[in-house]
């Protein structure tokens, strides 16, 4: 899938999140939103990808860092493509300091910070 049409799924999921969990959206750069004084960051992934592989969070060093700073939280939405359109399978909330440990590496170069890949089972 192309990334555009990535972004726009991951942009849908966003607002499913941020109704369901009552962050109102502000979009800095390391996080999605607010609620109650405390940011949020909504990450998405395709259920199974075109190529038929399944699906992974990207976290970024630098920003997730920031969000444990600040006791944060993760949104996460799992969906798969409907038409032209965007259905979220599941959802579910972390504290940025409870992910499972994960292995940082190179990838994030266009933001100037490593990535790391969090599996759909590592989060659900």
């Amino acid at each position: 899938m192309p990334s555009h049409r990535a972004n726009a799924h991951g942009t849908a999921c966003e607002y499913v999140l941020a109704e369901k969990y009552d962050v109102e959206l502000d979009r800095a750069s390391w996080r999605d939103g607010m609620r109650a004084g405390v940011p949020w960051e909504f990450k998405a992934t395709a259920h199974r990808h075109a190529d038929d592989t399944p699906g992974n969070f990207k976290i970024y060093r630098e920003y997730h860092e920031k969000l444990v700073e600040e006791s944060g939280w993760y949104g996460f939405a799992v969906y798969r493509v409907r038409g032209r359109g965007t259905e979220v399978l599941k959802t579910t909330t972390r504290a940025a300091s409870r992910l499972p440990t994960v292995r940082w590496h190179g990838g994030g170069d266009h933001r100037d910070t490593q990535q790391a890949k969090l599996a759909i089972d590592d989060v659900f």
